[in-house]
């Protein structure tokens, strides 16, 4: 049996292709019927070539449906229930997995600390940008919603962007009363910048060049926006706040764009520099200040600007991070720890992030959204596909 499908094809090219239908294939796994699936910038830096990703992968790692097909040793799920997965693939009962790290299970993507749906080096578990898709380990991994179809939208976002975003300002150990600068208002970085309205921070900055993004930041989370090709953004915000900020993160990854560089149009590969956020962020923070880097780097980039970034090396001022006495926190969210209690408050009435979707439309219409999300179109913040 067959199925319909997201198949990346090579650098800039996906399409929809009929693909093998997922099976039980271990008692501990379901199979859902995709009713929402979303496409992450992530996904971006795949599509554009941008990793080690082979043409044939299904994408799509930020999914939710309804069960319908139960193994044999599932106990807290049957069929009809609905579900949204974690975009983690975690045992539950490796060591990190007990420790609440299931970001890095050490046993689902065997040499590898971490497995994901869909993407490249994450294990062999195809994505949900398909008609379908099979949950390993699904009493652990298969988060529970109330039945109906009541806050789709915003449940969607619990298999990534929402915990995510909430996880960039843990890692920075944002507290009520902070001041805090978010750099990058993609979707995460909306959703960095909403986790801290919400936690209560008192200054919150967030810095992009696309307007229709920063107005977002600016209505819904109630930010300061600082476009950065108007001026070095760090100036921009000690001009404002008056020094630097107690809190800092990085929701924009390896592929930043450099404002003193110069390109043929925003986004020339010219322009980035991999190391630039994470510099602007050791000067935005104040001294003994915290940085949370949930943007994506990698050991190695074919498509880098320079032989030292291509492999995953990047010219960081460490010395000046030291002298002011910074600490910082790294990693994949482990959207586990988050996720249900980010569900409840969303049922209760306490969050609602779907403000940030902008589109929802046909699995057909994939290849179409893909290269608006990649160009950075005005009003493309996030797109969710229902088969």
């Amino acid at each position: 049996m067959s199925m319909n499908a997201v198949v990346y094809k090579g650098e800039r090219e996906v399409a929809v292709e009929e693909v093998e239908q997922p099976q039980i294939e271990h008692p501990n796994d379901v199979v859902i019927d995709i009713t929402t699936t979303c496409i992450c910038g992530s996904d971006l830096h795949m599509y554009e070539g941008r990793t080690a990703a082979e043409s044939g992968i299904v994408f799509g790692h930020e999914n939710m449906g309804i069960v319908t097909e139960v193994g044999d040793a599932v106990t807290s799920l049957e069929e009809g229930d609905r579900v949204v997965a974690p975009f983690n693939v975690a045992c539950g009962f490796c060591e990190n997995c007990e420790n609440g790290y299931t970001g890095f299970c050490t046993n689902v993507n065997p040499g590898f600390a971490g497995g994901a749906y869909g993407y490249v080096a994450m294990g062999p578990y195809k994505g949900g940008q398909a008609e379908e898709l099979r949950i390993p380990y699904a009493d652990f991994n298969a988060l529970k919603l109330p039945d109906g179809d009541e806050h789709e939208d915003s449940f969607a976002l619990l298999a990534d962007i929402f915990p995510t975003g909430w996880h960039g300002t843990e890692l920075a150990n944002l507290e009520s009363g902070d001041s805090v600068a978010i750099y990058g208002a993609g979707p995460v970085g909306l959703m960095a910048a909403y986790s801290a309205k919400l936690k209560g921070a008192a200054e919150i900055y967030v810095v992009d060049r696309v307007p229709s993004r920063l107005e977002l930041a600016e209505e819904h989370c109630d930010a300061t926006p600082i476009n950065f090709e108007e001026g070095d953004p760090v100036e921009q915000i000690k001009d404002i706040h008056g020094g630097g900020v107690d809190k800092g993160v990085d929701a924009v990854g390896y592929q930043a764009i450099d404002p003193e560089k110069q390109g043929d149009d925003a986004y020339d590969p010219a322009r980035e520099n991999p190391a630039v956020v994470i510099n602007n962020l050791i000067r935005t923070v104040r001294p003994t200040g915290e940085l949370g880097i949930p943007g994506l780097y990698v050991p190695d980039d074919p498509g880098a600007p320079d032989e030292m970034a291509a492999q995953g090396r990047l010219g960081i001022d460490f010395g000046l991070l030291f002298e002011k006495g910074q600490a910082l926190g790294t990693g994949q969210c482990n959207v586990k720890e988050y996720n249900r209690e980010l569900r409840d408050m969303i049922v209760e009435g306490r969050a609602d992030p779907s403000w940030v979707v902008s589109h929802r439309v046909d699995l057909e219409d994939a290849p179409k959204m893909y290269e608006k999300f990649d160009n950075r179109e005005e009003g493309v913040t996030k797109v969710l596909l229902e088969p």
